[in-house]
């Protein structure tokens, strides 16, 4: 594949069942290593827990403040600069606990498709099982 630079769209950015809005940086079967998208989660929301399966998400949050929970971790503060790993098949969600909106970087190997998407219904218990 030659070199290339993409500049993202913003008004391809959607809304997305999950609780946040998308714009997809780069997700394209030219590349299927690897997709990037920039998510923003509005003050006060958390996302639905999810889970991915066969791909691993990593979360480069740009700014903003939340908690992120993964697996069994428990809630962790995460804010700008911040790095979340997060296995395939293993559940996870974001809150934005700050007053802005929190932005970040959701890159996925290899890259995310709608098929990979695993919601997990709704509860506020942490006593779900992992995935």
């Amino acid at each position: 594949m030659p070199p290339f630079i993409t500049r993202p769209d913003e008004s391809q950015e959607f809304w997305f069942h999950e609780g946040c809005h998308i714009l997809e940086i780069s997700n394209s079967n030219d590349d299927p290593e690897v997709s990037v998208a920039r998510a923003r989660v509005a003050p006060g929301v958390t996302t639905r827990w999810h889970y991915l399966t066969g791909v691993t998400e990593r979360y480069l949050i740009l700014e903003g403040c939340g908690e992120v929970q993964v697996g069994e971790s428990g809630l962790q503060a995460v804010e700008a600069g911040d790095f979340v790993y997060i296995p395939p098949g293993v559940r996870q969600r974001i809150r934005n606990c700050g007053e802005d909106v929190l932005v970040f970087y959701a890159i996925c190997t290899p890259r995310f498709t709608p098929a990979c998407y695993q919601a997990i219904c709704e509860t506020d218990s942490d006593e779900l099982p992992s995935k």
